[in-house]
């Protein structure tokens, strides 16, 4: 199990490249992070949009529809992938993967025109939504303008040939050590801001483009409106300045091995525990059980998690950090999306629905699971099974939640104990209310979670 452990906590750390983030001083970084987060991204929430599999039609228009929808969710921000013209050259598959961006200031002409992304936006904007665009600038299409116009902007071999980074043989390695880089890329991430009003951006393997680049680009924006930044990475120096938020996938991947019995409760802990004495504070997670690429390589929530998949979802909504729905999770999503080909996603009635829409009425009331420094503290109960019993409370003034859960596949009678435990409480998707003494006894069905607020 230790061996596991620290092969995650190395997957999650080593992302950048050499002599980019990861050679950064970490121990030199400030307590607090010094991002100014947008005020309504205290309690807010995310949807990650792949147009291509969201509708038959694949389009911004027949996306659109959906806002309404995924507003009563209770989703807050609209993250969509990338928009962007897919290069041909070395193209993967019929339609291509999305990273090949062939033109940053260009949309994809099978998801519509301009006139169809800005209804997309004010739609989203009049149902009280943001929208931030996925923006690939560690590498480019082989038929960017940038191949020919700009070579020296490209990272090449010992032979003088572009490079592409690791296997993804449609893209071409772009190279931050040529400043003119760096104007043209901030000015194709203003674009984007001043002409259609977007409100931020995620940003694919963050940690691969230096970290100088990113707190220009921050500024930059910010001299436009306040926009909200989401890295694709585990990478502290980022969050200092730069971006507002970074991706769990340290916790996703413990919570995939606590599904499968490789992990415990106690790895969990383990896990917030180095994330308390991380530098800086301050800064988001986001949590997900599923994202475009663990859906479409490492399959389903219900391939990694098995019966665990609801704990799972509820646990990634309550502990600290901004939780994520991948298109179509809320409807079950039960196959593995083709990346480069058509393949839509079947929407259905779920029970999913109902409780992603639970967790974040939840989320937006109650200030004890806001995001970051917004948010309550987060102390763990004591349990006689520490190992498969994660229980822990959260306050932040007069809220409180506690939560309590069973990460095994066995029934048992469990004690849980603690003085943050007692009081009285709504149970979670019921008008129920009930009092908890400072120490309770309770039996718990396989992957059951127990949820009291106040």
């Amino acid at each position: 199990m230790g061996i596991v452990i620290a092969s995650l906590f190395l997957i999650s750390c080593n992302s950048s490249k050499p002599g980019n983030n990861a050679d950064q001083d970490t121990d030199k970084l400030p307590g607090l992070t010094t991002v100014n987060h947008p005020e309504w991204s205290k309690n807010a929430t995310i949807y990650e949009v792949n147009i291509r599999q969201f509708t038959e039609e694949g389009t911004f228009d027949a996306f659109s529809a959906h806002i309404p929808r995924l507003k009563e969710m209770g989703i807050d921000i609209l993250w969509l992938m990338p928009v962007h013209p897919i290069g041909e050259k070395n193209r993967k598959g019929t339609l291509g993967s999305y990273y090949a961006v062939k033109d940053y200031k260009g949309l994809n002409p099978e998801f519509g025109d301009a006139d169809d992304f800005s209804a997309l936006v004010q739609t989203a904007h009049e149902n009280g939504m943001k929208v931030i665009l996925d923006w690939v600038a560690n590498h480019t299409a082989w038929d960017h303008a940038w191949i020919d116009e700009h070579p020296e902007w490209y990272t090449k071999d010992e032979d003088g040939n572009l490079v592409s980074p690791f296997d993804w043989s449609d893209v071409a390695d772009l190279n931050y050590d040529e400043p003119g880089l760096h104007k043209a890329m901030i000015d194709a991430l203003e674009y984007w801001v001043r002409e259609f009003d977007i409100d931020g951006y995620r940003c694919d393997v963050a940690g691969m483009v230096p970290v100088e680049f990113w707190d220009t680009a921050r500024m930059a924006l910010d001299n436009i409106k306040p926009v909200f930044m989401l890295a694709e990475a585990e990478d502290a120096p980022l969050i200092v300045s730069a971006f507002d938020m970074e991706y769990g996938w340290e916790f996703h991947h413990i919570m995939n091995h606590v599904a499968k019995g490789d992990l415990d409760a106690d790895s969990i802990q383990a896990y917030f525990d180095r994330q308390m004495r991380r530098f800086p504070r301050g800064a988001y997670k986001m949590n997900f059980t599923s994202n475009h690429d663990e859906n479409s390589w490492n399959g389903t929530v219900w391939e990694r998690m098995g019966d665990g998949a609801y704990a799972f979802a509820v646990l990634s909504s309550t502990v600290p950090g901004m939780p994520l729905v991948y298109t179509g999770q809320e409807a079950g999503l039960d196959k593995r999306l083709e990346f480069f080909e058509k393949d839509q996603v079947e929407w259905k009635e779920h029970p999913f629905f109902d409780l992603y829409k639970a967790l974040f009425e939840l989320k937006h009331e109650n200030k004890a699971l806001w995001n970051g420094e917004f948010g309550g503290s987060f102390i763990r109960l004591e349990s006689s099974d520490q190992s498969n019993i994660y229980a822990f409370v959260r306050e932040k003034e007069d809220d409180k939640v506690v939560a309590i859960f069973n990460l095994s596949d066995q029934e048992g009678e469990y004690e849980v104990s603690g003085k943050y435990l007692a009081g009285e409480y709504t149970v979670f998707m019921s008008d129920e209310t009930v009092s908890l003494s400072d120490k309770e006894t309770m039996t718990l069905t396989p992957w059951e979670y127990r949820v009291y607020y106040k």
